[in-house]
């Protein structure tokens, strides 16, 4: 079974589908290992870096692809080690010191961090994102005026841009420049008025300065606006906590803990007010949560004791105190309860011992004094940190590190999800695909089922069932190992039965979900010779050919342009396009193909969604608009295809009609559909 798997990998690899070459292409697996990397198979690219590596362990990018991807899942230690390979083989990438200077940073190397961005820099002087992570670790370790001087630098060319006015206003406040840092967020909320960050910023800093009415009209815009971020919902409760609005804040809290539950201040906050309204047993609950999350929490568990003597626990309250006095030995307070919790179990004499010590420290005031900080405890309810940046410094991304350069080429702006994605960060639901693995999703009401898929089922020999999503999930090893046995499997019987147009498209899937795209349309090409009826054959191959496009065209990766050459050159004789036009071709074949879907099956509602999604990408959104329609009809209840639609009708300014039919799509289950109505019926 092993030699089957590894048989299976190396034919994959070697492109079975073009080729039989007994030379392994490392061009074309480093295409599809980025591709993968890409499309967030991080698991998968790996599987691809490491046999490149074995083949040619000279080269230094697939080292750096492979760091990009063990960042993602977390293995810093193994992504550093890679970035060293790279650099002995090639020192001059800027975006290996990127991503070393990223895993740094993580790892709260400050120094090491800002040493590589600046080295990246020396390479790509004005790259933004290297400038902004290197003003970022430069406010970690205290260097607020070189930190201020990067992001002048980018805001002197972006001067309207939001997220470098947050970057500042973020700096200026660990800075203790309270007036600067609350201009900057004004800034941010005046050239991006839609997005909850600089509406929750700015409210932090208000709260900061006592202005509670001020930070509370704040926070009510950013939590209107859609914020998830848990800490404006915390913060926000502290202001009505304050205001002794004590069934609003309990309300917040609650929702606080309902998007981060394992967030310790939800819980002490929760608990402490549900303590000062005499609700103890359910006070306990959220300390015995504080303390769960954090046994270190000394105020968590100074509350719980105090709590444990209401309820006559005390024995639990004891242990509670004595573990306070242990870790803060002149915090006096916690002897006298110690001594209380005594008393009550009549226990005189111990509960005299805990009054004496007491009495005792009281007397050596001037030693109490010295050790003034560390016998207090801030028992008063947690304010929650500004919000964080929203930008690729927190959350490592793996596209934005393969566009090392930053690369700015004329389709680049449209090619990075659908056009809507550029009007205040709001996307378009994607392209459904067939796919064997999908998240679950029971809210939903859009219809997954259609015959046809049915009847595939019956025909393909895959390994899994086929189901139609536009929620794909990644691969785990064990996953990867089974599609590239299926492909060894179907490659073995179509030597057999080579007239099988059954047997191509069952290995197009299986290369599909092992991300190598060029060979699953070589496949599905071979499957709509054999048989020009199958329509989810040219709705698969629209799909990847999609997908291909993304990314070729936002990482400017000429091994699959060179791909696409070669697929026109094989179905159009020797004809060599311009990469302009050669784009322009590969949209008008995707587009033939949703056609001749729709002509073979023209009650499949996906491939109207789809096309319509590809002609928002072209700016066609009236056409775009009439094909969310159709697709609607064929299925009354497509919330995608609501969703997308009222997008797309709000961005022509057919708001009334955009608002409507997103309030049809959150009704289908789209919940995100409420918070955008809410932005634009202002």
């Amino acid at each position: 079974m092993q030699k089957k798997k590894i048989f299976g990998l190396l034919l994959m690899l070697m492109g079975i589908c073009s080729s039989l070459s007994a030379q392994l292409n490392t061009e074309r697996i480093m295409a599809i290992g980025r591709n993968a990397l890409y499309f967030e198979d991080y698991v998968l690219s790996i599987q691809y870096f490491n046999q490149v590596i074995k083949i040619k362990p000279y080269m230094a990018e697939p080292y750096m692809y492979r760091a990009i991807a063990k960042t993602q899942l977390g293995d810093y230690y193994g992504a550093e080690k890679d970035c060293n390979e790279s650099i002995k083989r090639n020192p001059f990438l800027p975006g290996v010191y990127y991503i070393r200077g990223f895993i740094y940073r993580t790892m709260e190397k400050y120094a090491e961090a800002e040493a590589d961005f600046t080295r990246a820099l020396e390479f790509s002087p004005e790259n933004k994102a290297y400038l902004m992570n290197r003003a970022d670790v430069r406010s970690l370790q205290e260097k607020y005026q070189e930190a201020k001087e990067d992001v002048n630098l980018l805001l002197a060319r972006e001067p309207h841009a939001a997220d470098l006015h947050f970057e500042m206003g973020r700096i200026l406040l660990a800075d203790n420049d309270t007036a600067g840092a609350e201009a900057s967020f004004g800034n941010v909320v005046k050239y991006a008025p839609y997005e909850a960050a600089g509406w929750s910023a700015r409210g932090f800093l208000r709260m900061q300065q006592n202005h509670l009415d001020s930070a509370l009209v704040d926070f009510n815009k950013a939590i209107e606006l859609g914020s998830k971020w848990p800490g404006d919902y915390i913060n926000r409760g502290v202001i009505f906590y304050k205001k002794h609005d004590y069934r609003n804040a309990l309300a917040d809290y609650d929702e606080a803990i309902h998007l981060a539950p394992d967030n310790l201040q939800c819980y002490y906050n929760r608990g402490t007010l549900r303590s000062e309204l005499g609700d103890y047993n359910n006070a306990l609950a959220d300390f015995d949560k504080v303390l769960e999350i954090d046994p270190s929490c000394m105020e968590g568990r100074y509350q719980h004791g105090i709590i444990s003597l209401e309820l006559r626990q005390w024995e639990t309250a004891l242990n509670n105190f004595d573990t306070i006095i242990s870790v803060h030995p002149y915090f006096l307070p916690a002897y006298y309860l110690a001594s209380q919790a005594e008393q009550a179990m009549g226990n005189t004499k111990e509960a005299f011992a805990y009054r004496k010590k007491a009495y005792d420290l009281e007397e050596n005031k001037e030693e109490i004094q010295k050790q003034r900080k560390a016998a207090a405890l801030n028992t008063d309810v947690m304010m929650a940190e500004n919000r964080p940046a929203n930008d690729n410094r927190k959350e490592f991304s793996a596209r934005a590190a393969q566009d090392m350069e930053e690369k700015s080429g004329k389709y680049d702006n449209n090619m990075r999800g659908t056009v809507q994605q550029q009007y205040v960060d709001i996307v378009n639901e994607p392209n459904f695909t067939l796919t064997y693995y999908a998240r679950t999703n029971n809210i939903r009401q859009t219809n997954y089922y259609h015959p046809a898929i049915e009847e595939l089922k019956n025909e393909v020999q895959t390994s899994a069932p086929i189901k139609i999503t536009n929620q794909e999930i990644a691969l785990s090893a064990d996953l990867i190992g089974r599609h590239f046995e299926a492909i060894t499997t179907l490659s073995e019987r179509i030597k057999v039965n080579p007239d099988d147009a059954y047997l191509y498209l069952s290995r197009a899937i299986e290369f599909a979900v092992v991300q190598d795209y060029a060979s699953a349309i070589e496949n599905l090409n071979t499957t709509l010779q054999l048989n020009d009826k199958l329509a989810l054959a040219y709705f698969l191959r629209a799909n990847l050919r999609y997908k291909l496009l993304v990314y070729a065209n936002s990482t400017d990766d000429t091994s699959l342009w060179n791909d696409m050459q070669n697929r026109i050159n094989s179905t159009n004789g020797k004809l060599r396009l311009s990469t302009e036009n050669q784009y322009k071709f590969e949209f008008e074949m995707i587009l033939r193909d949703y056609d001749k879907t729709i002509e073979l099956l023209p009650t499949f509602s996906f491939a109207y969604f789809n096309k319509a999604n590809v002609l928002c990408l072209q700016k066609d959104f009236e056409a775009a608009i009439q094909y969310y329609k159709q697709a609607i009809q064929v299925d009354k209840d497509f919330a995608e295809a609501y969703y997308n639609l009222g997008l797309t009708q709000i961005f022509i300014n057919q708001t009334t009609e955009g608002i409507n039919n997103l309030g049809k799509a959150g009704e289908l289950g789209i919940y995100q559909a409420y918070n955008l109505i809410s932005r634009f019926q202002d």
